[in-house]
């Protein structure tokens, strides 16, 4: 299924689920994190499921990103750290 969000959306998904497989961490164990079911992961990774700012900022944290880090480079337009 392809995704209808932005470039922008895409590189902040990539850049998360890059840093979770980086250092080893489970969608299954990201979900338990958040109490949410695997399936909630795999469709944010997927595109399937939006991740609103709230979920970004906890789901970032516990793979090891600065949520204001991406942010501000999306805003500068840069490669997202």
């Amino acid at each position: 299924m392809a995704s209808v969000y932005s470039d922008e959306y895409q590189r902040v998904i990539n850049a998360l689920k890059k840093a979770r497989k980086e250092n080893g961490i489970t969608q299954a164990q990201v979900a338990e994190a958040l109490g949410k079911p695997q399936s909630f992961i795999a469709k944010v990774e997927s595109g399937e499921r939006r991740l609103d700012v709230v979920e970004f900022v906890h789901l970032a944290r516990l793979v090891g990103m600065e949520p204001a880090a991406v942010v501000r480079s999306l805003a500068l337009g840069k490669r997202i750290v």
